[in-house]
């Protein structure tokens, strides 16, 4: 309760387990506080081949902005140390669970090119004494979208760049739509620093380019809202479909029917410039630029997006308005992934191994 600690490890109950980060200060009494992590670690070498490593990065709290350092996930709990005595011990024990995985671990080293993956090593490197550069903010658990994630679903992936990386929409409205994701954990738009944002725009034009080759113009969404990882939906629409005006007017009137206020967003603006980070929004960008907002107050529709441009004025096809009906292999999600791969390589800008 003194110390505060950002990460507190414990190795012996022999179990892999991590907690939901939890609050140092009592909110609305206190000033805010960084949060805490407790991550406990298996054995080395257990024969249950529970996790005994944890690879992180950490930047001194001395070189962090103040406001980035209390930032407060969405998971955070109420700290469990603050019950007394065996309320208390009893408090964190419940919470104990054990994992099993049996693959070893990989990461992305952030610092590096990417696409090179390396084991690991649960150990710094000799140069840990020069003054690192700061990394993208990580997951505080599993994450469908973090690239270093055992859970990221890698036959879907078909660029990866510096900081960002391209993979096809699971259970896409079409063959070829297409997110663009931060390979660090981001939550939004608006929590990106400059140099993933920089990315994310050349995939945009990228994909732009790409997508008139073929006949086709796109809608960029995002949907801040109960998700925690940025997932910038790309979806491309024939151009003999609807005008790009069309889009905007389809979007704006299915928005009025749900009570939803969409916004024009002045051109040369930025998202950055109306939105504070933490704050849920609904946010279309059109081919030609323009861009429509929804500052999120209460419930949102979470398929509004695709309810849109599934809708008859636009894809017509409504059956696929919502991704979970939208089922396919993974033999066949591979195979769609190595045919953009292949399509998209000749406007593709990321590193090649």
């Amino acid at each position: 309760m003194s110390l505060k600690p950002r990460y507190h490890f414990a190795a012996l109950e022999g179990s892999n387990y991590e907690r939901l980060p939890y609050r140092n200060h009592i909110v609305l009494q206190e000033n805010a506080q960084h949060v805490g992590r407790f991550i406990a670690l298996a054995n080395v070498g257990n024969i249950n081949k529970r996790k005994y490593l944890y690879a992180f990065t950490i930047v001194p709290m001395n070189s962090m902005d103040p406001a980035e350092l209390v930032k407060q996930p969405l998971d955070v709990t109420e700290n469990p140390f603050r019950k007394s005595g065996k309320e208390g011990s009893k408090s964190m024990q419940s919470r104990v669970e054990v994992e099993d995985e049996a693959a070893p671990q990989f990461f992305f080293d952030l610092s590096k090119q990417q696409g090179k993956k390396r084991y690991s090593g649960g150990r710094d490197g000799p140069h840990t004494q020069k003054k690192q550069p700061r990394k993208a903010p990580q997951a505080t658990g599993p994450c469908w979208f973090c690239l270093a994630s055992p859970e990221v679903e890698k036959h879907l992936v078909v660029s990866i760049g510096t900081d960002c990386y391209v993979a096809l929409a699971k259970g896409g409205l079409v063959s070829d739509h297409i997110m663009i994701l931060p390979i660090g954990h981001y939550q939004s738009v608006v929590d990106l620093s400059s140099d993933v944002m920089e990315e994310v725009n050349q995939y945009k034009t990228a994909l732009m380019k790409y997508f008139r080759s073929k006949g086709k113009r796109f809608v960029v969404f995002e949907r801040n809202y109960r998700s925690q990882h940025l997932q910038l939906q790309v979806v491309p629409v024939p151009q003999n479909c609807c005008a790009t005006e069309d889009l905007k007017e389809t979007f704006i009137i299915q928005a009025q029917e749900q009570q939803i206020e969409l916004l024009e967003i002045p051109e040369h603006s930025d998202i950055k410039q109306i939105v504070q980070p933490g704050t849920p929004y609904f946010y279309v960008e059109l081919d030609n630029g323009e861009k429509l907002f929804h500052r999120i107050k209460k419930n949102f529709p979470l398929q509004f997006g695709r309810e849109v441009l599934a809708s008859e004025a636009i894809l017509n096809i409504p059956t696929r308005a919502d991704w979970r009906e939208c089922k396919s292999t993974k033999e066949e999600e591979a195979t769609w992934a190595k045919a953009f791969r292949e399509s998209f390589e000749p406007f593709d800008f990321s590193p090649k191994d």
